[in-house]
């Protein structure tokens, strides 16, 4: 698990150049097609083989492209996985110690095992939600104020 989270996949040229191009394909594709709770793909080559896939896959197949598309590298990360606190910290690019304030303040789950703390993913990922709308609350009130103020 530990090498999920030190080695993102990070894409090249040729692999930005195709998810751009496949992004839009996988939308419409979901868009389109909201029924299925499997998906089939075909490989287009000479043996035309197929798999078959849950939806879930391909929504998330979608949001994995869309990182890429945009140059930015990959990790995936099981929700029920337990993080190190310097994994942790990676994720929220925050140092160490200050995660441990805010595991110690409570305001994220975790577990002592020994000495060392774990932090399920889950949790992490709850706490990252949180704070970004609480980012985005707090800029929309800037906008507005910018606006009442006329600071256009």
């Amino acid at each position: 698990m530990s090498s999920l989270l030190d080695r993102p996949v990070m894409p090249d040229a040729g692999d930005i150049t195709a998810a751009v191009a496949a992004l839009p394909h996988v939308k419409d594709f979901l868009a389109t097609h909201p029924g299925p709770e499997v998906v089939r793909l075909v490989v287009d080559d000479e043996h035309g083989d197929s798999l078959t896939v849950p939806r879930s896959a391909v929504e998330l197949l979608a949001r994995v492209l869309a990182h890429m598309a945009a140059g930015q590298g990959v990790s995936i990360v099981p929700s029920q996985a337990e993080l190190t606190t310097q994994q942790a910290a990676d994720m929220l690019n925050v140092s160490r110690p200050f995660l441990i304030g805010l595991l110690e303040q409570g305001v994220i789950d975790y577990r002592k095992v020994g000495t060392h703390r774990r932090i399920l993913a889950a949790s992490l990922l709850e706490y990252m939600r949180q704070d970004d709308r609480k980012r985005r609350g707090v800029a929309d009130e800037l906008t507005a104020l910018a606006e009442e103020m006329d600071l256009r």
